[in-house]
């Protein structure tokens, strides 16, 4: 399975998710694959990956190595493709037919080695984000309670679709999750109904379990660390935890 996490907002948790998706899966011993589409290079830092000076997602988006050069294991027992700001000029440099299935061509050599392969996206709806969901047959969209965050679902959708009729039929919207969530806000339960009419529009559900806000996922990160190692008992742990079992009951289903 090759879940793009993914939604054109910064600020809503994507990095975050995708590698607590990664770490726990890989610590119930499924085989997992991260792949940082993202030039900030955020979940790359995160997992503790090197990403200078060694083969990265950019090469493999040019062509110039394979996967299995670029693949590093990290510690939480999972396997990484680091990303760089280089990637950031792949928007520029990929201009040949074709292109929104080089991360796919790339990831077919690899992808009978994994059970779950992560790719974490950048927040826009770019030649890189069309990649990963031309190479994914699952997406995932994290989002907070903010209003504009909601609306960027609609738009998110609108790409899924042209990606669906023009690149890969078989992608779905697996679900949607609310993310740095506080259930006592009332805009935040008036934004989940909103959510919820907009879920229907979308055909994805809203996943049951939300992330709770929590300054643990800051520090997580600054200590290259993911939120299991670095804070196991806090709450935000155990929302994710909570997550990937929900998940995973709707992957069996």
């Amino acid at each position: 399975m090759i879940i793009a996490v993914a939604n054109q907002k910064g600020g809503v948790g994507k990095t975050t998710t995708a590698q607590a998706m990664a770490a726990g899966l890989a610590a119930r011993k499924y085989r997992v694959l991260g792949i940082d589409l993202d030039p900030q290079g955020n979940f790359s830092a995160a997992c503790g990956a090197v990403n200078y000076n060694v083969p990265t997602v950019y090469e493999l988006m040019k062509q110039t190595v394979g996967i299995k050069e670029a693949v590093q294991r990290v510690n939480g027992g999972y396997d990484v493709v680091p990303a760089n700001i280089m990637l950031a000029g792949a928007e520029q440099e990929l201009s040949q037919t074709g292109k929104e299935h080089r991360l796919k061509e790339s990831v077919s050599a690899v992808v009978n080695d994994y059970d779950f392969i992560v790719i974490d996206t950048p927040p826009s709806l770019g030649v890189l984000t069309v990649n990963a969901f031309t190479c994914a047959t699952d997406i995932l969209i994290p989002t907070t309670a903010g209003i504009f965050a909601t609306a960027g679902i609609s738009q998110l959708n609108e790409t899924v679709t042209s990606v669906q009729k023009y690149c890969n039929p078989g992608v779905k919207i697996r679900g949607i999750l609310f993310t740095r969530f506080n259930p006592r806000a009332n805009i935040s339960r008036q934004i989940r109904e909103l959510a919820e009419q907009l879920s229907e529009y979308i055909s994805a559900p809203i996943y049951q379990t939300y992330i709770r806000s929590g300054i643990v996922v800051e520090e997580a990160q600054a200590n290259k660390a993911d939120i299991f190692d670095y804070a196991e008992k806090s709450t935000v742990a155990q929302d994710y935890r909570a997550f990937i079992e929900e998940f995973l009951k709707g992957v069996d289903e």
